[in-house]
């Protein structure tokens, strides 16, 4: 683990501002250009750095982190599928009718789709993939919804698929459930979709290789070939950048992207994360509902976006993103306004007149969480918690902290898999096994129960609405903010597009 000094960040901020306002010999200058870009240019490819290497099993069902799913977005698809907009649109299906009941869904399937392997989908091929992702799939949103459907056959080449209980929700989730051959058995190591993209190789740790499917379905991909190169330090991702050994980063902080050269645009958009300092509720003295909202009042968001992002990025109340549009709660944005003196009151009221430790656990990876979490730290520090920020590794994080619960503190984000509001809000129910903040809530888990057991959408999003509320009021986390996405990519590149969900669609990218 690694310790950052915050007042090295703040100064590393300020002195790229004023380098970026600054006039005369203070502007970067460009680097002569690259030869390895060019020759990228040349075989219609492209390099893209990213923070983190991905699952250790490419199984369409096993896409355990945000990351990896992102990446294979471009390789695997549903019977639909979202676009830029939020909208699902008809992917491996071509459509679908429902019944007056809301029980029976009967899809149709596009003919002539080909896997990746240069076999033809069928509807056996739909029905053992739905039957997989039920069992096998690690995202346990996807699989409760899936627990819904009771039978699901083939009609005439279509797929008929049945539930309990309607759910208005569903068709979101069939966009999430990706289609894979059924008589493939490499998929951990040699993923097969039906994507734009097909898998090529990987090295751990490395870099992943992907290329243009040629038989694919629908409209071509623009690019030839995509070379996701991994940087775990922070530091190399943005020095490959400069040097012209990638042509694409996202999720950059703005630190980051003032000072590149111009051989670069910067897009911006929104991360579609749940940026948070996430609580153990289940240690000391964190399992005190007072410690807990004193350490809400003690964090001022608005000052930490403006010194870690100049003021970019949405704050949030609690576990639901803007993007979410009538699930997302403004009214629970300043639920905690910045009170130093209500936090000290709280935490005389627990037994904590002096404050106490907390460890403040951060992955080394992702300068944005690092960032936050120094400026967190000093705020905290004036209430008399003596905070301490430790980075740790992508890999140390995934196992000690999301999986282990071995932590006080996180700052970090988490993404819905999909455009509904169980996707974020699922993860707290008390059985959840993503439920790293050991959060127990009678009245959240029958509020969650509720909203999927009923069909009136007006009502069900009010559930929703109470159970995010649940959050807030119990203090759960240090709800901050739905990031500022900035993406940089080469001058010479178009066609990327941000979505409402954390994904990179390469698609459609081109020089």
């Amino acid at each position: 683990m690694k310790k950052r000094s915050l007042a090295l960040i703040l100064a590393a901020v300020m002195l790229l501002t004023l380098t970026a306002c600054g006039g005369g010999g203070n502007k970067p200058t460009s680097p002569a250009p690259s030869t390895g870009a060019d020759a990228r240019k040349a075989a219609n490819e492209i390099n893209v750095g990213i923070a983190q290497d991905l699952s250790s099993s490419l199984s369409p069902y096993q896409l355990a982190t945000a990351g990896t799913r992102e990446v294979m977005f471009n390789v695997f698809e549903g019977l639909y599928k979202a676009d830029a907009t939020g909208d699902f649109k008809p992917a491996l299906a071509t459509g679908y009718t429902v019944s007056d009941d809301g029980l029976t869904y009967t899809f149709t399937l596009r003919e002539g789709v080909k896997f990746h392997n240069g076999a033809v989908m069928t509807a056996q091929d739909v029905i053992y993939s739905y039957r997989t992702c039920a069992s096998d799939s690690v995202d346990s949103s996807i699989k409760k919804i899936l627990e819904n459907v009771t039978d699901i056959k083939e009609d005439a080449g279509k797929v008929v698929m049945t539930l309990a209980q309607p759910n208005s929700d569903f068709l979101a989730y069939v966009g999430s459930v990706y289609i894979s051959p059924a008589a493939y058995t490499d998929q951990d190591t040699k993923p097969v979709g039906t994507g734009p993209f097909s898998f090529v190789s990987r090295t751990v740790q490395d870099n992943v290789v992907l290329s243009r499917f040629e038989d694919y379905w629908g409209e071509k991909a623009k690019l030839s070939r995509i070379t996701f190169k991994i940087f775990e330090n922070a530091t190399a991702l943005v020095t490959a950048l400069d040097a012209g050994a990638v042509d694409m980063v996202a999720h950059m902080s703005i630190s980051q992207v003032k000072g590149l050269s111009k051989d670069y645009q910067v897009l911006e958009g929104s991360m579609n994360l749940v940026q948070a300092l996430y609580l153990n509720n289940n240690v000391k003295p964190l399992n005190d509902i007072r410690v807990r909202r004193a350490l809400c009042y003690a964090v001022d968001v608005d000052k930490m976006l403006e010194l870690t992002a100049e003021g970019h990025g949405h704050k949030l109340g609690t576990s639901i993103y803007p993007a979410f549009k009538k699930y997302f709660d403004e009214s629970l944005v300043n639920a905690y306004p910045h009170d130093e003196a209500k936090a000290r009151e709280l935490l005389a009221e627990a037994g904590y007149p002096n404050g106490f430790d907390l460890t403040i656990l951060a992955p080394s990876n992702y300068t944005p969480h690092v960032d936050t979490a120094m400026v967190i730290a000093e705020q905290l520090k004036a209430v008399g918690i003596n905070a301490t920020v430790q980075e740790i590794e992508w890999n140390s994080w995934l196992t000690d902290v999301y999986q282990g619960r071995k932590f006080e503190a996180t700052v970090c984000g988490f993404d819905a898999s999909t455009l509904t509001a169980n996707a974020l809000l699922g993860r707290y129910e008390s059985t959840s096994a993503k439920n790293m903040c050991s959060y127990q809530s009678a009245q959240f888990d029958a509020f969650l129960q509720q909203a999927s057991s009923i069909t009136d959408d007006a009502k069900r999003t009010e559930l929703y609405k109470a159970a995010a509320k649940c959050l807030s009021d119990d203090a759960v986390n240090v709800y901050l903010q739905d990031l500022a996405d900035f993406v940089a990519i080469r001058s010479t590149l178009k066609g990327y597009e941000f979505y409402p969900i954390y994904v990179m669609d390469l698609s459609r990218v081109t020089y």
